[in-house]
């Protein structure tokens, strides 16, 4: 069983399991602090999701909580959704095995909310409705840009889903105590209930809550933590180096080659950009100001929680590592280093009950689980958002549905959505699934963002272009995906990768730019003339706001 499955919400499992720990794992003990404090959440939530049951009576309440959504709250939000149990268990994990390193993820994720700020929320704001379809076809076809724009992002969505559901399995079943296949069920079953009853504003405060949580649990680890080297990253990296030699503190452990580091960089700062799940919630908000600001908020707390993660990496070296309660002493008597009990990503975990005891390392079990229920009931809301809005309402009912019918197919496809990430998750349990999540940010990096900012921000679109570029990104990153390292070695086990780099973003985002250009400036149809002669009146209302929902000039 690879441990490295249960934090594989982030492409940086990519990495993490090619070192992961086999073995069967061994069911721990009820952990009862853990249980009495996630029931304490999930308690909390379901009466959130209640309220919220009883707001949400429109279309618009339900993708995107009648957008009254404030810029703080909704950067608290965003940062909940996109702060995932891997940015908390599996860059701790990686700094804790890489040291230096494990930076890249953290400054490779935040690197892509600049160009969300400045490039991607205002226009989509103005622009979109419900879904970032709404702005790749305001002035292309609607039905071939909606199909391809909802073939993304279900994509994405799904693939995405597995990870989250396979590492809650492997989490809760290390943590709680409870068996792999009832902890799928129950996140599914709460997953389920808080999108479809509740909507965008119940999916909202979850996220907030967790947020809020991750954030205060984590604060308080790095603070104890530093509290031991009186404040001084010098004493506290002068420790970890004592422990495991200088080249904890230098790079090129992760990525060695310009071209891996170039891609992968690449597949995180676009990949955000065209993740879904995070593109839907700038409608959540009344103004393309309110759109700027909850950027602003969620970057703010993005980047001091990867901070965080950095030094409770290192909190681990010196903390956990020589911790004789924390190692798997059969495994290192065999391997003859210090592996810890669970594999690396259980280093935060071990840290938490080294600063904290039985009760805060509950309370860390708890947010653990909880920050997978808030990305999950994003995710399933973007999916169906794709579903009911993109595919039934614009393309089979050609934009003429009732709002109350769009709704109830939305709700059909969350539970829908809810039994195939369950039965998915149960079914890949033992598979290495590493490259779902690569495969992920790819999709969203080729596919979905080449389309969202070229229809933004060029005038010479034009549908044969977007649907053609982004069908070949799309395809690319997935091919480029199953002959590479991850899938044609680790998985098919042929003895060499007919493609050697792990990370095709660079190649699958250059193939979907490269198209698009040729296949839309070749365009000479009266239908790619309109389209280009439509561009300056998207361009002034995605710029100023005029004509769009809720919006003024400004």
């Amino acid at each position: 069983m690879k441990y490295a499955l249960f934090a594989v919400s982030i492409f940086a499992t990519s990495l993490m399991a090619a070192g992961a720990i086999e073995g069967d794992a061994e069911r721990q003990p009820l952990n009862t602090a853990a249980i009495i404090m996630f029931l304490l959440f999930v308690g909390g939530t379901l009466l959130i999701t209640y309220w919220a049951a009883k707001k949400t009576k429109t279309a618009k309440d339900f993708y995107t909580a009648g957008g009254g959504i404030t810029g703080f709250q909704n950067g608290m939000a965003i940062a909940g959704d996109y702060m995932s149990a891997a940015s908390f268990l599996g860059i701790s994990g990686l700094v804790y095995l890489k040291g230096y390193d494990g930076l890249i993820y953290s400054i490779g994720f935040l690197v892509g909310w600049p160009i969300i700020l400045f490039l991607i929320a205002e226009p989509l704001k103005n622009l979109g409705k419900y879904t970032f379809a709404d702005v790749a076809a305001y002035r292309l076809r609607q039905i071939p840009i909606r199909i391809l724009a909802a073939s993304g992002s279900i994509a994405t969505v799904i693939l995405y889903l597995i990870a989250q559901m396979v590492g809650s399995g492997k989490l809760i079943e290390l943590l709680f105590g409870l068996q792999y296949e009832a902890a799928v069920v129950l996140v599914g079953v709460l997953m389920i209930l808080y999108v479809t009853f509740g909507g965008m504003l119940a999916t909202t405060w979850v996220q907030i809550i967790k947020a809020f949580l991750l954030l205060s649990g984590a604060t308080f680890m790095a603070v104890a933590v530093m509290v031991h080297y009186d404040f001084s990253f010098n004493a506290l990296f002068q420790a970890a180096v004592d422990l495991k030699g200088e080249e904890i503190m230098s790079p090129g452990g992760l990525v060695s080659d310009p071209v891996s580091a170039i891609s992968l960089a690449v597949a995180l700062m676009f990949g955000t950009a065209g993740l879904p799940h995070i593109l839907m919630r700038f409608f959540t908000v009344g103004d393309a100001k309110e759109a700027r600001k909850s950027v602003f908020y969620a970057t703010g707390f993005i980047g001091y929680f990867y901070i965080l993660t950095f030094i409770i990496g290192f909190g681990a070296i010196v903390m956990v590592f020589t911790n004789p309660e924390y190692l798997d002493v059969a495994k290192q008597a065999v391997e003859g280093g210090s592996p810890i009990l669970g594999g690396s990503n259980m280093a935060a975990i071990h840290l938490s009950h080294a600063v904290g005891g039985d009760l805060f390392l509950g309370f860390i079990s708890a947010v653990a689980f909880a920050t997978i229920l808030a990305v999950v009931s994003g995710l399933t809301l973007a999916g169906a958002s794709a579903i009911s809005h993109d595919l039934y309402a614009s393309v089979y009912k050609k934009g003429n549905a009732e709002s109350m019918a769009e709704m109830r197919v939305s709700k059909i496809a969350t539970v829908s959505l809810g039994v195939i990430a369950i039965a998915l998750g149960i079914m890949f349990e033992k598979q290495n699934i590493a490259f779902v999540v690569g495969l992920a940010f790819a999709i969203a990096a080729s596919a979905n963002f080449p389309i969202l900012f070229l229809s933004i921000y060029w005038s010479k679109l034009t549908t044969r272009g977007a649907v053609i570029g982004g069908s070949l990104g799309l395809a690319t990153a997935v091919i480029l995906v199953i002959l590479g390292p991850i899938v044609w070695v680790q998985i098919l086990g042929y003895a060499e990768p007919i493609f050697p780099y792990k990370y095709p973003a660079l190649f699958s985002v250059s193939v979907a730019f490269v198209s698009i250009y040729l296949f839309s400036i070749t365009d000479k149809s009266d239908a790619a003339e309109h389209e280009r002669a439509a561009f300056e009146a998207q361009n002034i209302r995605s710029q100023t706001g005029i004509g769009s929902e809720g919006a003024s000039a400004h």
